[in-house]
């Protein structure tokens, strides 16, 4: 007998290669017997690693970890180009792999770290006149795209052999990684694609946290389901404790109330308000737009 799940938070899973986030979305709702479950960022099925997903209440801060810098370990193979960018793709071009110096991976680190622009790939979910990219790809047509502004916080490159490169990348939201290996294969002359991804951080949380699908798949009733507490999510957020009070009129949309939070810190823009009981009861946003600047209500949750 399987587990029906009540709780709220978020279930990290170390998602294996090949199932998609969909699947594996799919397939834990079947599993815990829980009202609302969704991801909080997809992984395509060919990556591995940290998968996010939230659970009941937990779906309502999906919002939050979309936009989070995300971490990854990633293998690029130099003189390879294909189609996806990545080894799922058909062989565009093949050419021989040069040797990549330790001077050579200094200054591509330089090169691709910080604010750069990047062109999404043809194979992806974006769309173009309501169309998935990805659709038109298959179709083999290929259309103009915009480049977008992303941030690549941290890059670190070593040498795997003369063909291979491994990296650790931490990135903005909107990144694709395997776009990133082949904008570097191109500028060191040869073209790339992408071996391998496994997403090793989300925001604060680390694959390390996670648990994998036969871990879930073992579960029976008398297991208890590891869930990350909302509080815990939420922990990177400044928390304000309030009395019942309080949080019945916030419930009531008294939303005057959330002046009692004050002026916000620096670039802060969500607080997180709890119960005497440490259990986040709402989520607070600073709205610019308002003359002078105010909160208001961004998230309630049902506890």
């Amino acid at each position: 007998m399987k587990p029906t799940l009540t709780q709220s938070g978020l279930l990290l899973i170390d998602k294996p290669e090949g199932p998609s986030s969909a699947h594996i979305v799919s397939r834990i709702k079947k599993i815990l017997g829980a009202q609302k479950v969704g991801h909080l960022g997809t992984l395509d099925p060919f990556a591995s690693g940290l998968l996010l997903l939230g659970i009941n209440e937990g779906t309502k801060i999906a919002d939050i970890f979309l936009g989070a810098v995300k971490s990854y370990h990633a293998v690029m193979v130099l003189g390879v180009e294909t189609d996806t960018e990545d080894a799922t793709g058909n062989v565009l071009c093949d050419r021989p792999a040069p040797f990549v110096g330790d001077d050579e991976l200094t200054a591509l680190e330089k090169k691709f770290t910080g604010d750069l622009q990047q062109v999404p790939p043809m194979f992806s979910a974006l769309k173009k006149d309501g169309v998935r990219l990805y659709r038109l790809a298959r179709q083999g047509k290929e259309v103009p795209r915009e480049s977008r502004p992303i941030r690549v916080e941290k890059l670190s490159l070593r040498r795997v052999s003369n063909a291979e490169l491994e990296f650790d990348v931490t990135c903005s939201r909107g990144t694709y990684v395997r776009t990133l290996a082949a904008d570097m294969g191109k500028h060191l002359g040869c073209g790339a694609h992408l071996k391998s991804l496994r997403r090793t951080a989300c925001g604060h949380l680390r694959v390390e946290q996670a648990v994998t699908m036969d871990e879930i798949e073992g579960l029976d009733a008398k297991t208890e389901v590891h869930l990350i507490s909302l509080r815990t999510a939420l922990g990177h957020l400044r928390a304000v404790t309030w009395p019942i009070q309080f949080i019945s009129r916030l419930r009531l949309g008294q939303q005057e109330i959330l002046a009692r939070i004050g002026n916000p810190s620096a670039a802060e823009e969500l607080v997180s308000i709890q119960d005497s009981r440490g259990e986040v009861v709402a989520l607070a946003r600073w709205e610019k737009e308002i003359p002078g600047g105010g909160w208001r209500l961004f998230r309630v949750f049902h506890t």
